[in-house]
Order: C-alpha cells, then structure tokens, then sequence
C-alpha cells in the first residue's frame, strides 16, 4: 500500500511513489517534475543539514520579478494563454503582459528561471508564428541585461565609480 508524504518543495502531499527519488540515504517523493527538478538542482534548500533546518522547511521565499520586452507585442488571445500557461506552473506567483512587456513574480525556491525559459519555449511552439524564438530572445536578453548590471560598480557616496 502507498504511503503518502510531503514534497519537500511544494509541501502538497502526494503518494509516495510520485516522482521518487533517493537522496542521502531519504526517500523523497514529488507532485510534479517540476518539483522534483528543483529538489535535486539544490537538496539541501529543502531538506538541510542534520541540526538546521532548510530554508524552505522554514517556510522561506525568494520572490523574484523579471520582466521580458518582446519584439512584437502578442494579442489578447496570445496574452492570456502566456499568461493561464505561466500560472499553471508551481511557484509562479503573478504574471502581468502589457503590449511588448511580459512581468512575473516568481519563488526561485518552487520554480528557477531555467524552467521558466522552458515553459516559454513551449508555450511560444503552441503559439506558432514564430512565439518560439521571440520569448526565447525576451529570456536571453532580459538574462544578459541582470548580468551586466551585475557588473556595474556601486555607489559610494552619491558618486558612481567606474572599473
């Protein structure tokens, strides 16, 4: 008989045969891939380490927010499901498209940006017309654009000093 546990990511309780894997000697079962992919990309976010707690048995977020600029703006009917399809994924909290702006609010502890790029490239394949490769481009470059500000030497007193 199956046992029903927790997903360490989600905490929804799912039968103990769901998506399992095995880690450090514990058995470990998931809702979804999408839980289990983000469970073994950084066990210990979720389980810890004997004596502290994970973060995520603390019941933590990482609330993130990005926001893509496309080429082209998508239709209302391209817009909503973008939208419904961003919001069937665990951990994404709000999504927002106005015109070329794409925006959502996501818990890097449920859900990472890889698995959001992701599910745009197959949310932009069911669109056609090309959707594929502009929400892939709005990704890429909306990553290149953190990294560069990455870069950016901070501010000290009011002043702005180069590298």
């Amino acid at each position: 008989m199956n046992e029903i546990v927790k997903d360490p990511v989600c905490h929804m309780e799912v039968l103990e045969t769901s998506f399992a894997t095995e880690y450090a000697g514990g058995h470990y079962a998931f809702c979804s891939a999408q839980c289990k992919e983000r469970f073994l990309a950084s066990p210990h976010l979720y389980v810890g380490f004997p004596g502290r707690p994970a973060p995520a048995q603390e019941g933590k977020e990482v609330i993130k927010r990005r926001r893509l600029f496309l080429s082209a703006p998508l239709d209302a009917g391209q817009a909503e499901q973008v939208k419904r399809a961003l919001l069937e994924m665990m951990g994404i909290h709000e999504v927002s498209i106005e015109e070329d702006k794409i925006e959502i609010q996501y818990d890097l502890i449920k859900v990472t940006a890889e698995q959001i790029a992701d599910k745009l490239a197959l949310i932009g394949a069911e669109l056609g017309e090309g959707w594929m490769d502009r929400l892939k481009l709005a990704f890429i470059n909306n990553l290149e654009e953190i990294e560069i500000n990455s870069l950016e030497v901070e501010k000290r007193d009011g002043f702005h000093y180069p590298l």
